[in-house]
């Protein structure tokens, strides 16, 4: 690694955040109340409601796949993946497509928000007090005026064979 690229180590086994320049870019979402992050560089698209097709035997966080401009997109359930609990209302929510090693992945959320630059010095690592799940999928937090965002660490979110080496 070069001397004049400064980055923010998530976990070992995951991506680091890049925290060169004085500002980062996230396009946010809500799932809940709960504000995320996800790098602006690896969001490919964002969309609205979607036919999802259901995979058999896949992951319960695995929604199903979707067709986009002839490309088939693996649907995840953000909201399983995260641990909580099923959406009480009927809105469909959002997509955000993110591009993962050459293959497209809908991350489904209950609606995205905004693109937002945050002064990377604000940056700090996760608290000991987030939730267990959430740090395995974090790169750490920004602290905004009144909301905490989370920044997930896309790799790590869908990393399905990390849970498996970890249950085996």
């Amino acid at each position: 690694m070069s001397d004049n690229k400064a980055l923010v180590p998530s976990h070992e086994r995951g991506a680091a955040l890049d925290l060169r320049g004085d500002t980062q870019d996230f396009v946010t979402a809500y799932i809940g109340k709960q504000l995320f992050g996800i790098p602006v560089l690896t969001v490919q698209d964002v969309l609205g409601p979607q036919r999802i097709t259901r995979i058999p035997l896949a992951p319960p966080e695995v929604a199903g796949s979707l067709n986009l401009r002839g490309r088939i997109v693996t649907a995840i359930d953000v909201r399983k993946r995260l641990g909580l609990r099923e959406k009480e209302d009927e809105d469909p929510g959002m997509s955000i497509v993110v591009d993962q090693g050459g293959e497209l992945y809908s991350l489904m959320v209950d609606q995205v928000g905004e693109v937002l630059s945050v002064p990377r010095k604000a940056f700090e690592q996760n608290p000991a007090t987030l939730d267990s799940r959430w740090r395995e999928f974090s790169d750490g937090i920004f602290r905004l005026d009144k909301k905490l965002l989370v920044i997930l660490d896309v790799t790590r979110l869908l990393d399905f064979n990390a849970a498996v080496k970890q249950a085996g």
